[in-house]
């Protein structure tokens, strides 16, 4: 490999000069994207087909506008000369295709194109046609400016010469680079295990078992941005969601989607996508996990059901002029039961069996006086005797008036759970105190997820194309169905980590948790080895893994360059402060995590110190003092982990949340601590 030399500085000119000429073609293709958009309003066309086109046309010309600023390529692809579709060919790879027209070669590739997969694939014993893999290093930070271009590393493939089997001096300088802000895309630094699950068939559902720092996350964002590229319309028509754990969460993957050149992405928690109320009422733990327990999806069931009236007593009589028609009970009961057998969504069925006691007074009309015309069978679809007994005997229902008779009256519950819940779980679940009706309720988080529950079974909510659920490992089966109800006819991408499952329901095995979600037969794949974590913090959370109730290999990294501090102390508060201060004198970001109770603490110690800290949900702060509960999925240069031991006895599964800040250290991590350390 070659990253220096005396031509180095000839390669770099004709490198930064090919940019300059992207820049100028990027530039071209924004302002050409806006005209099209000022042509398309004038446009022959009808309303509606109009209408769309300009809606099309907006869109792009938005997404063009939007593109980040930064460098237009990192990476290049020569072919060698022979047999192929690409021999003799040079690439440029970037985030998005640039080109100087439409119909012309591109002057970029798309990171996601096909033929780009042999930057990420291509070895010396697989060269894959590929004589020489380039790759260009930038200045940190760079806001795409030529002169950023300072660096880069030629692979020669065909020669027998690449990186093996740890990653290249540039891939390895990119990983590490001092994090500040919010997640970074990885279409640079893709490995081959990595791209293999981005490039995955849109109709398979995958799960990723993600080890710490091994770019499970970034996988998952990547694999959408390519289903995207992909199947641009299919997707598009359905749409993506990307489901985090928490706000802190998303905001802080929030631009990488935009940095690969996807915009209007939805990016949400489950809990926005199943608010159907305020939160405003709280259940104690043991309330919550049994509301969370997949026996409540049967209780919900037969709750909503035995509204249905199945047995007739009286006939169903229809005046129409000077005639009546009948609908016998026998007839009546058949009817109910048969659609009852069916097991449609409950609103469905409704409507089911009307159009059944309709077809059956058609038919009688038929025999009397032929077939009636159109406007009978509405007249006598919206009669009001035949109103009366759908009411009677299919009523109208709203999801929150059968929640709450459930969890109000005693004797709806017992019937409901028989068989499935004991007396003591039924008194856990009621109310202490009923509201006097559904609309005055406190609903809890929990409630949410059997309402969600109970509105799936009245009426099927729409399904999209592909959801991305990370941090699947803490969701609960009620919670995983009510994921599965918006997946029904997509796919999944399942990105966690049983060992960081810190919820009292968290998953023990995959296995259970994806035949919640529906997807019983998606491959887990597991991923071990870690490009962010270093070896040292690594290590030390592996010894953690021993006292956690699940089996998962321990991680390993490919890192040597990091640095962990064991720090005893009497003083706790004022430990981290020093901490904190040897850490703002070298780059990068700092994050003080503590268990909940300390954080006021901590951020007055701090603020005392003349150190200004920021919370949680502010991704581009240099100092940010976190609470171990949102921690989660966030990665910071420089943790100090302030009193392990009291993160441990915080929650139920508190050694799975100490893992979890143990793994948030990308360069170095301080272990400051006055008790014993849990491990």
């Amino acid at each position: 490999m070659t990253s220096t030399g005396p031509g180095l500085d000839q390669d770099l000119r004709r490198e930064r000069a090919h940019h300059d000429i992207c820049r100028g073609a990027l530039a071209a293709m924004v302002e050409g994207a806006q005209e099209q958009v000022v042509r398309g309003e004038d446009v022959s066309a009808s309303g509606a087909d109009a209408e769309v086109l300009g809606y099309q046309l907006r869109s792009k010309a938005k997404e063009m506008r939007e593109l980040p600023e930064g460098p237009l390529f990192f990476g290049r692809l020569d072919f060698a000369h022979g047999p192929g579709d690409h021999a003799g060919q040079r690439y440029h790879l970037g985030r998005l295709r640039i080109s100087a027209a439409p119909a012309a070669p591109p002057l970029v590739v798309d990171w996601r194109a096909p033929v780009s997969r042999a930057f990420y694939q291509a070895s010396a014993r697989d060269p894959q046609g590929v004589a020489v893999r380039r790759r260009f290093g930038w200045a940190p930070g760079s806001r795409g400016d030529s002169a950023d271009l300072t660096a880069l590393e030629d692979e020669h493939l065909g020669r027998g010469e690449d990186a093996g089997a740890g990653v290249s001096d540039l891939v390895a300088r990119e990983i590490e680079r001092p994090r500040v802000g919010p997640m970074r895309d990885i279409a640079a630094t893709i490995q081959p295990e990595q791209d293999d699950l981005v490039r995955g068939d849109l109709a398979l559902s995958v799960c990723v078992q993600g080890a710490p720092g091994t770019g499970k996350t970034a996988v998952g964002l990547h694999r959408a941005a390519y289903l995207l590229y992909t199947h641009p319309q299919r997707i598009r028509r359905s749409g993506l969601l990307i489901l985090g754990p928490n706000r802190t969460f998303l905001s802080y993957i929030a631009e990488v989607l935009p940095a690969l050149g996807e915009t209007g992405v939805r990016q949400s928690t489950l809990g926005e996508e199943i608010a159907r109320h305020p939160v405003t009422g709280t259940d104690d733990e043991r309330t919550a996990a049994l509301k969370h327990d997949p026996r409540m999806a049967e209780v919900l069931r037969r709750a909503l059901y035995a509204r249905v009236t199945v047995e007739a007593r009286d006939s169903l009589d229809i005046p129409d002029g000077t005639y009546r028609w009948r609908v016998t009970a026998a007839r009546l009961t058949a009817i109910v039961s048969g659609v009852l057998a069916e097991q449609p969504p409950y609103a469905v069925g409704r409507e089911r069996v009307r159009s059944r006691i309709v077809r059956r007074l058609q038919e009688q009309a038929e025999l009397r006086y032929g077939p009636p015309p159109s406007s009978w069978v509405r007249r006598i679809e919206r009669a009001r005797p035949v109103s009366a007994y759908l009411d009677a005997a299919w009523p109208r229902v709203r999801p929150e008036e059968v929640l709450a008779a459930l969890l109000t009256d005693p004797d709806e519950l017992a019937r409901a759970a028989e068989g499935l819940l004991d007396e003591e779980e039924r008194r856990t679940l009621r109310w202490t105190r009923p509201p006097r009706s559904w609309k005055s309720a406190r609903w809890s988080a929990a409630d949410l997820v059997l309402l969600d529950e109970l509105a799936g079974l009245v009426e099927h909510p729409g399904s999209y194309g592909h959801v991305v659920v990370d941090e699947a490992q803490d969701l609960s089966p009620m919670e995983c169905r009510a994921i599965a109800r918006r997946a029904a006819f997509g796919s999944l991408t399942v990105l966690g980590d049983l060992a960081q499952g810190t919820t009292p329901w968290a998953a023990r095995t995959w296995a259970a948790l994806l035949g919640h979600l529906g997807k019983p037969d998606a491959a887990v794949v597991p991923l071990t080895s870690g490009f962010r974590v270093p070896a040292e913090v690594v290590g030390l959370a592996n010894r953690l893994l021993g006292r956690l109730d699940v089996e998962v290999p321990p991680a390993r990294s490919l890192r040597t360059d990091g640095e962990l501090r064991l720090r005893p102390t009497d003083d706790v508060l004022a430990a981290a402060v020093d901490c904190v201060r040897h850490a703002l004198a070298r780059e990068g970001s700092v994050g003080v995590v503590a268990a909940d109770a300390d954080v006021p603490r901590l951020r007055d110690a701090l603020g005392a110190a003349g150190i200004e800290a920021a919370a949680a949900d502010e991704p581009a702060a240099r100092v940010a003092v976190v609470p171990a509960s949102v921690v989660k999925g966030l990665e910071y240069d420089h943790v100090v982990a302030v009193e392990p031991a009291a993160i441990a006895e915080a929650e139920e599964r508190g050694l799975h949340r100490l893992y979890v800040v143990l793994t948030r250290a990308v360069s170095r991590l301080d272990v400051v601590h006055a008790r014993p350390l849990p491990f």
